[in-house]
Order: structure tokens, then C-alpha cells, then sequence
């Protein structure tokens, strides 16, 4: 970078990739409180389930010092929708080609099959390409079901997933294919 006084810096920008589904929760947290405020839907982001070995008091504070995860997560965010149980996860890919399968774990998968048996409303937001979409529990296991691959392709995603728009005030209109998928008939959300 040049600053005034033909003085040099150099400029590198950390790339972190530990949080890269952050800014899809974030931006599915503000949509949840919207639709919360709007008396729409109840959907929460699940805890990861923990248990706490140590603990600091200070400044009238609990401090966890030392924790452990004391169950595996299933899926990120869950609650209620018009009378029916919904359930999802957000994941994000930065393959240009598919999506790992490797992102899903085996308990979650399992969850997502439990999900569907008692008639819940069940699917990922997956971010490929900077694009969300919707993909369907049922079209999710289809396809683990019917192949052998590691990965989703994109054209899998594309065909069978429903592409988000987002809205600055009311977010990612996720249930609008909510709708879609549930049988229900479509109202502006």
C-alpha cells in the first residue's frame, strides 16, 4: 500500500477458513428474527450440547474454562412453522463443482432420516458459488440412497434445490419453498 511521504507497507489480509459458515448463520439468525418479529415462524439456532469441567467466577461472571462436547449436534436450527415441526442445517462449500458429502455427518444424516419418518419438515441451505439454495431432505437422501459419489454434484443441487433470493429487511426467504415442499399454499412471507 502507498501512504503519503513515499512511505511502503505491505497489506496481507488473513484468510481464515474456520468460520466460513458464519456469515450464512448470521444472515439465517437475523431471517429467524424477522420472522419471529413478524409472528411468522419459530425457529431457533440449536446450542451445541456441552459439559462444562471448569468454571472461573470473576467480576460476578461464570467463566467456562474447560468444556467438552457431551453429545454430537444434529442439525443447526430447528422449531415451528404452520402447526409442523421444521428442521435444517446451513453448510457451505468452496468447491465450485459439488458439494461434499464429507460435510454432513453420519448422525446427522441419520437425523435427517428420523426427521422425515415422523412427517417433519427437513433440508440444508447449502452456499455454492455464492448461491443458497434449498435442498429438500427427502432429495437429499435420494441421492445418497442412489449413488456412490462423495459429492453432490452442482447440477444435482441446481435441479432438485430451490435457489434463495435475499431481501435486506426480511432476509432469506427460505420458506417460501417451505411452502412448496409442505404442501402448504404459498403466502408472501
Amino acid at each position: 500500500m502507498n501512504y503519503p511521504n513515499k512511505i511502503n507497507r505491505e497489506y496481507h489480509k488473513t484468510i481464515s477458513y474456520a468460520n466460513r459458515g458464519m456469515d450464512l448463520e448470521n444472515i439465517i439468525n437475523d431471517t429467524n428474527e424477522y420472522l419471529l418479529s413478524k409472528d411468522i415462524a419459530l425457529i431457533y439456532k440449536k446450542p451445541t450440547p456441552i459439559g462444562v469441567v471448569k468454571v472461573n467466577y470473576e467480576n460476578n461472571k461464570q467463566i467456562i474454562e474447560k468444556a467438552y462436547f457431551a453429545s454430537p449436534s444434529t442439525l443447526d436450527y430447528n422449531g415451528l412453522y404452520k402447526g409442523k415441526y421444521i428442521e435444517f442445517d446451513a453448510k457451505n462449500t468452496e468447491s465450485k463443482t459439488s458439494f461434499p458429502l464429507s460435510n454432513v455427518h453420519e448422525h446427522q444424516i441419520k437425523h435427517i432420516r428420523n426427521v422425515i419418518k415422523h412427517d417433519g419438515i427437513v433440508f440444508l441451505i447449502i452456499r455454492i458459488n455464492g448461491i443458497c439454495y434449498l435442498l429438500n431432505g427427502p432429495d437429499f437422501i435420494s441421492f445418497i440412497d442412489n449413488n456412490t459419489r462423495k459429492s453432490i454434484p452442482y447440477d444435482y443441487i441446481k435441479e432438485f434445490g430451490y435457489e434463495l433470493e435475499y431481501n435486506y429487511t426480511k432476509g432469506l426467504n427460505y420458506l417460501k419453498y417451505v411452502d412448496i415442499i409442505g404442501g402448504y399454499k404459498n403466502e408472501e412471507n
